[in-house]
């Protein structure tokens, strides 16, 4: 199978001289996590993504997306071999590719997504989804409480690199925090302020979290999980005990890890 049989080719992008406010609009109402860049030739130069477009310090900011965009790690063909795309895409830690014409022809042609990949696996090979989630789960899990502040999590995601955190309280899973929420929130970020000083009331995770958490358990089978990311858009699932208390996490790239190899 090649990348092209199951790319988005109507996956938007952007120019580089185009204001970077229009990206993070963008990014924010299409819900998007990757934005590609391209020329005005339509040559693919870069991305932003959510994390890049939540460093913009107004609504009204002069500043152009070639100001903050960054090199796609991995960028597929529409000729590659999937399988091959995606340990490439797991190798440099990177849930989408820009995909082009070919290694010759940089002309933007498309997204693909780990989710497109594990997708079409359930339909073809399901029999490599039957391990349990206990042996492909992250244990040693990076958390936030209700009651953290968010700027502070903010910290953390850009810290550790996770674009989603479980929230737990007394050992219990209560919620989900992701970059999309604190995107899509409004809260203002210490990334967009100016060296003002820290909110007189700083607001709490527990103002933008999720608190309908679809969450499995230890012996779930893979392909429960994997489906649920591809029918509901999730990046990662938690994974809880009978009696709430949080023991891992799941994501797309643990579930692609699986069935890649």
């Amino acid at each position: 199978m090649r990348v092209k049989e199951i790319m988005d080719p109507k996956h938007p992008s952007i120019y580089d001289d185009d204001l970077a406010t229009k990206a993070r609009a963008l990014i924010r109402d299409l819900d998007l996590r990757i934005l590609p860049v391209v020329d005005k030739n339509k040559l693919l130069l870069g991305k932003v993504s959510r994390r890049d477009v939540m460093t913009i310090s107004s609504s009204v900011s002069p500043m152009k997306v070639k100001g903050i965009m960054t090199p796609a790690k991995h960028v597929a063909t529409v000729e590659d071999e999937t399988t091959a795309a995606f340990r490439a895409m797991i190798k440099v830690d990177v849930w989408y590719a820009p995909v082009v014409a070919s290694a010759q022809d940089n002309m933007y042609r498309g997204v693909v997504g780990l989710e497109s990949f594990i997708e079409e696996l359930i339909k073809t090979s399901p029999e490599r989804f039957l391990k349990d989630v206990s042996e492909i789960m992250t244990k040693d899990v990076v958390t936030c409480s209700p009651d953290d502040e968010v700027d502070n999590i903010w910290r953390l995601m850009q810290e550790t690199r996770f674009a989603g955190l479980p929230v737990v309280k007394d050992g219990k899973l209560v919620g989900m925090v992701t970059m999309k929420d604190l995107l899509g929130s409004g809260t203002m970020l210490p990334t967009f302020e100016s060296g003002k000083g820290r909110f007189r009331d700083p607001p709490k995770i527990s103002s933008v979290m999720k608190t309908n958490v679809v969450a499995v358990e230890p012996s779930t089978k893979v392909i429960r999980v994997a489906k649920v990311m591809v029918n509901k858009d999730f990046g990662r699932v938690p994974v809880r005990d009978k009696n709430g208390k949080l023991l891992g996490i799941v994501d797309r790239e643990d579930v692609a890890r699986l069935v890649v190899r």
